[in-house]
């Protein structure tokens, strides 16, 4: 694994910390849990995609000639 893919020790233990709050879930409650996790995962990534839209000048509107 290279060095920029490895986890932090913070991460690891926050992984931990996770294997612990989900260990003793039922279906249904893990079920829930991912798809907000999920749509989580959606809202930042949304998030990241306007960033650098924004970084990047491209959200402003495009300038047409007439």
């Amino acid at each position: 694994m290279s060095k920029s893919s490895e986890l932090s020790l913070e991460q690891q233990f926050s992984i931990r910390s996770f294997e612990h709050q989900v260990k003793d879930m039922n279906q249904a409650q893990a079920q829930e849990f991912l798809v907000n996790l999920y749509t989580q995962m959606m809202m930042q990534e949304n998030s990241y995609k306007n960033l650098l839209k924004h970084q990047w000048g491209m959200d402003e509107p495009s300038q047409q000639a007439a």
